[in-house]
């Protein structure tokens, strides 16, 4: 047969009859219209079938009543089991806000005798979990061992996690104990949740007898160090981690460890982290997160400017980028930078927090700028609706305080709608203590001896405000006052990180240190810069040494071997000429370190930064940023 074309074809079988399309159901949304369209059906004679089945229980698993009608319509209509068809609703109402409507359904399905799944367990410990439901998670524990799904090792860890989560550790510790199998996620549930509840030596105990770990079990073990403030034990499980060499620290990882960075000072760990966050694309990536955390630690290990480079790179920032930043100028004493960049901020249009205002009121403080420092705090709940906490409060006590206006601040710590505390009354002594107001100290650490009795320092203020007033009787009191209640002078100490070589690593000294490898070699380097700084007008400065002594020679022998000098005669030591030296020390820096630290800089001609309790010193030509007053 010729077609028209003039090809060759077989000849064509007859079209096929056209099929009848399915007529296109109305879709519902509620259980009325579903009883609608069910009867529409049975009167046209269509199959039920033609209903979804997932809209059906989606619908009908709110109520008692629309759930049995539902479970009916599903039994006669369809060969699935009907407990398959309930665990979608189920799973969407246990991730929901609303996790309680998954344990109602469940109850309906326990009612209708419908028999579960390891899926419908999963569902229902999962809201057990969120809501903190330890009877109905008990219950389906016992579903679980009755249908014999112990050996689903998935269900196990889910019972687990809810055990751990409802806060019943011994019951997660026994099942833990008994499970047949286990895998990494099973250790690192216990390990990660016994170290949210605090018990860290359980929880090591298990991070050291697990079998395999992943990158989690690693970065839970060093955040909970973090956390509970064991900054250095966080840094040794790093270095543990680093050592074996087999897992590759994830962007969770570095910002745990920079945080831990940040706390101990360890700047050479963190440089190390920001190049590695360089190298495998972290940074490329726009982590806002990882670059925060940068920021943090390079501001709190005395690197200013590099904190300054991270933050001016950033594509992106948050309301914690900008935080965090003008804080840390703040802490630097660079008060007109960071209130520069709070000006930027809000002109971007970011709406500061509490955090934000607190770097500010610190500027303010630090610069002494008493009427703009209240104006700001008053602009804060009026102008930002930001809710004035106890640090706040802290700040602006500390303000006036500087300001020599004591009464002021006093007047402003009985109207504090927060009770005070003894870290804003510890405030107002050291304004005491600059501006010599003995009675008002005495009041001040009335109220700290009930508050925090066994801090030291707050008895070593008073006794310094009694001896430059020459009451020496009341220098005598506070020492015996001391020994009374049992109060020791906290140990003094100073750390000071060397990069590379044999000698790198952290090196910590405590006063009167002997026991360093170049002790010797500290102290005759010390002895020599001594004789200069004598040359330069220096006298010792023991009005702060609280101890039972009567020569004043044998007080100055105990200032020259403070921590912080020896720590920074062996940055001299060990660093190259010009370099900077940082020093984190533990406690508030005393008047002679400060003088002593002051001429150093200026001799050696190096910048010193000085990390004490409170805020940073950075030392520069004979000079400090703190302005002599911290």
């Amino acid at each position: 047969m010729q077609t028209s074309l003039g090809s060759s074809q077989s000849p064509q079988s007859p079209p096929p009859p056209p099929t009848k399309k399915p007529p296109n159901l109305p879709t519902f949304s509620n259980p009325s219209q579903l009883k609608q369209l069910h009867a529409h059906l049975l009167r046209s004679n269509q199959p039920l079938t033609l209903l979804s089945p997932s809209q059906i229980t989606s619908v009908c698993s709110s109520s008692s009543s629309s759930f049995n009608y539902a479970n009916l319509l599903l039994t006669h209509s369809f060969k699935n089991p009907l407990i398959v068809l309930w665990n979608s609703p189920l799973k969407s109402l246990s991730d929901s806000p609303s996790p309680s409507s998954a344990l109602s359904l469940f109850s309906l399905l326990r009612r209708a005798d419908l028999l579960p799944d390891t899926f419908t367990c999963s569902f229902v410990l999962k809201a057990c979990s969120a809501l903190t439901d330890l009877i109905t998670g008990k219950t389906v524990h016992a579903l679980v061992e009755k249908l014999g799904f112990r050996s689903d090792l998935f269900l196990s860890n889910t019972v687990l996690h809810m055990y751990a989560s409802c806060g019943s550790l011994g019951n997660a510790r026994l099942l833990f104990d008994k499970m047949p199998n286990r895998d990494v996620v099973t250790w690192n549930l216990l390990m990660t949740n016994l170290a949210k509840a605090g018990d860290l030596a359980s929880a090591r105990s298990l991070f050291d007898d697990m079998p395999e770990r992943s990158v989690r079990s690693w970065t839970a073990m060093i955040s909970a160090y973090v956390h509970f403030g064991d900054p250095d034990e966080a840094l040794c499980v790093f270095a543990m981690m680093e050592d074996e060499g087999v897992i590759a620290p994830n962007e969770a990882t570095v910002v745990t460890v920079l945080s831990a960075c940040a706390d101990s000072g360890a700047l050479c760990v963190g440089k190390r982290l920001h190049a590695y966050s360089d190298r495998k694309g972290f940074l490329r990536r726009g982590n806002v997160r990882l670059q925060n955390a940068l920021i943090d630690m390079y501001v709190k290990c005395g690197c200013v400017d590099e904190a300054r480079r991270v933050f001016t790179s950033m594509g992106e920032r948050t309301v914690v980028t900008w935080s965090t930043m003008i804080g840390g100028l703040a802490m630097h004493g660079q008060g007109e930078e960071a209130l520069e960049l709070f000006s930027g901020m809000t002109r971007l249009g970011f709406q500061p927090n509490g955090v934000t205002f607190l770097g500010v009121l610190h500027a303010y403080s630090h610069m002494g700028l008493l009427d703009e420092g209240r104006r700001f705090f008053k602009s804060m709940g009026e102008d930002h609706g930001v809710v004035a906490e106890i640090e706040h409060y802290g700040c602006m006590v500390d303000l006036l305080s500087r300001a020599g206006r004591l009464h002021e601040a006093r007047e402003l710590i009985e109207q504090m709608p927060i009770e005070p505390n003894s870290v804003v009354w510890g405030t107002l002594l050291g304004g005491c203590r600059v501006h010599k107001n003995a009675e008002m100290a005495e009041e001040a650490i009335g109220r700290l001896v009930e508050l925090d009795p066994m801090n030291d320092g707050y008895y070593v203020v008073l006794s310094n405000i009694y001896a430059e007033a020459g009451r020496w009787a009341d220098v005598a009191h506070v020492r015996r006052a001391m020994r009374a209640r049992g109060v020791r002078k906290t140990p003094g100490w100073s750390s000071i990180e060397i990069d590379g070589g044999s000698g790198g690593g952290v090196h910590v000294f405590v006063a009167g240190d002997s026991t360093h490898d170049r002790a010797k070699e500290i102290y005759e380097t010390w002895d020599e810069l001594l004789g200069e700084l004598r040359q330069r007008g220096y006298v010792a400065d023991t009005r702060e040494v609280l101890l039972d002594m009567e020569v004043e020679e044998e007080k100055v022998k105990v200032l020259y071997k403070h921590s912080e000098k020896l720590a920074v005669v062996f940055g001299l030591l060990s660093t190259p000429k010009g370099a900077t030296i940082r020093i984190m020390k533990n406690l508030r820096v005393c008047n002679d370190c400060h003088n002593v630290m002051k001429l150093i800089s200026k001799i050696e001609n190096r910048k010193i930064v000085v990390r004490d309790r409170n805020r940073f010193h950075c030392f520069e030509g004979g000079l400090c940023s703190c302005g002599d007053y911290w």
